[in-house]
């Protein structure tokens, strides 16, 4: 598996909601910062109560998201995102993340969202703004 172009991550965010209100330059200077890691089929991602430090987008594959007996609560698709709430706070995370096949995740630390946020504060209330639209969203579905 490749990875994708700056260019390609940079449409990939305008295709989803958290990010879909945001300029063209915003979405660029994001994905600049944003880290490409592939992960192998049933490979871990990140496990409960491990401190959470970034998001991830689903760029190509899939991922479960589980409780802490491996039930499995969710299956994320391309375009999906997962782990937000690490940009907001520094609590161990309540879920498991394991790919169910071969994936391209996209990354974003806090701290790297902090450096965008720190060079462009109209970033930083552009995303919060998109983000509190979609949290309203994920509790109303």
């Amino acid at each position: 598996m490749k990875e994708i172009s700056l260019i390609s991550v940079t449409f990939l965010l305008k295709s989803i909601n958290l990010f879909e209100d945001l300029d063209l330059d915003i979405l660029i200077a994001i994905a600049d910062k944003m880290h490409q890691e592939i992960f192998d089929e049933n490979e871990k991602i990140f496990d409960v109560n491990q401190i959470a430090s970034r998001m991830y987008i689903i760029a190509k594959g899939s991922v479960e998201i589980l409780d802490e007996n491996e039930n499995v609560i969710s299956t994320l698709k391309e375009s999906d995102f997962f782990g937000d709430e690490s940009l907001f706070n520094e609590l161990p995370r309540s879920y498991m993340a394991r790919c169910q096949k071969d994936t391209l995740l996209l990354t974003l630390s806090k701290s790297n969202l902090l450096t965008i946020i720190s060079e462009c504060p109209s970033i930083g209330i552009a995303l919060l703004q998109s983000y509190s639209k979609n949290i309203t969203f994920r509790k109303v579905r």
